[in-house]
């Protein structure tokens, strides 16, 4: 029997039993892919993350991410919650959160290697925010507004807004991302399944609505994310959705030149509020994207395998 470190830590937020909850394993180097997503569907968070040693000694970590249905190549509050994770560690500090560190992190995904930084403040929940791999790129085989009613129980009037309709763009992850009209039409959205499997099936299996409407002054836009058929009915903060949320931003509010910062609040509906920062970097065209957000221990412990 082999017993396994394990930090359950909340992602996106500054306040326990809030945000996204993540597992993240210590030491997982002897399991199998099949222990790692037994292990994960034992935890039955949206994700469960394993640190590995990295590949290339030059790195941090080499991280691989699950959830209780299958393996991803990228997620988003993984790559931040193992990000300060890996950080303490690497600072030598344990569970200790130092009062005034700064820690660069280098991550191997499945997508690829991610530079993440860690910032510890006294007082203040650690932040870590990383840069995206690869851009936001559109892509097609869209549903229409009327197979998109069926599978969120809304009606098709009352999907767009000003001049925001869906789209699909991935950085690293596909989504379908929905514009519905305000925060009343978004909180009576329920998605069906077995509408999402028909329509969506292995292509486009997760979606995320969003609307202008936001329930916090400083938040720039308010989402939820659905993702059933990845075994979560519902995502309390989506970094990956956010990441290719970019791309929406870029093709249909067209910001100008310069650094943009927006805050995306989700999982407000699930009692799990949170808080994605996204960042665009622009040009003649979008240069950059990172996304960061605060991380918060929960619990630590050892799990018997």
């Amino acid at each position: 029997m082999e017993n396994l470190q394990f930090e359950i830590v909340d992602v996106f937020t500054s306040s326990r039993f809030s945000g996204n909850g993540l597992a993240v394993i210590k030491n997982g180097e002897a399991l199998s892919d099949q222990q790692m997503q037994a292990i994960a569907r034992e935890f039955n968070l949206s994700e469960t993350v394993f640190i590995l040693s990295p590949e290339n000694k030059a790195h941090s970590a080499n991280i691989r991410i699950f959830t209780p249905a299958e393996e991803l190549p990228f997620a988003g509050h993984p790559t931040v919650g193992a990000a300060v994770v890996v950080a303490l560690t690497q600072l030598g500090q344990g569970d200790d959160i130092p009062s005034h560190e700064d820690a660069i992190v280098i991550l191997e995904e499945g997508i690829g290697t991610i530079r993440a930084g860690v910032s510890f403040r006294t007082g203040k929940a650690p932040f870590a925010e990383f840069d995206l791999p690869r851009l936001p790129v559109e892509i097609d085989n869209l549903p229409t507004n009327d197979e998109l009613s069926m599978v969120l129980g809304l009606s098709s009037t009352e999907i767009g807004f000003e001049n925001h309709q869906p789209s699909c763009f991935e950085a690293g992850m596909p989504f379908v991302f929905v514009p519905v009209r305000d925060l009343e039409v978004i909180g009576e959205a329920v998605a069906n399944a077995a509408a999402m499997e028909k329509l969506l099936g292995n292509k486009r299996r997760e979606v995320f609505l969003y609307c202008r409407e936001t329930v916090k002054n400083d938040s720039s836009f308010h989402a939820r994310m659905f993702a059933p058929l990845l075994g979560i009915n519902e995502d309390p903060a989506t970094g990956a959705a956010v990441a290719a949320f970019g791309g929406v931003v870029m093709k249909y509010d067209q910001p100008a030149r310069g650094t943009k910062n927006y805050i995306i609040e989700q999982g407000i509906e699930m009692g799990r509020p949170s808080e994605i920062h996204l960042e665009l970097i622009i040009n003649d065209a979008l240069k950059n994207v990172r996304i960061g957000g605060h991380v918060v221990k929960v619990a630590s412990g050892t799990l018997e395998v």
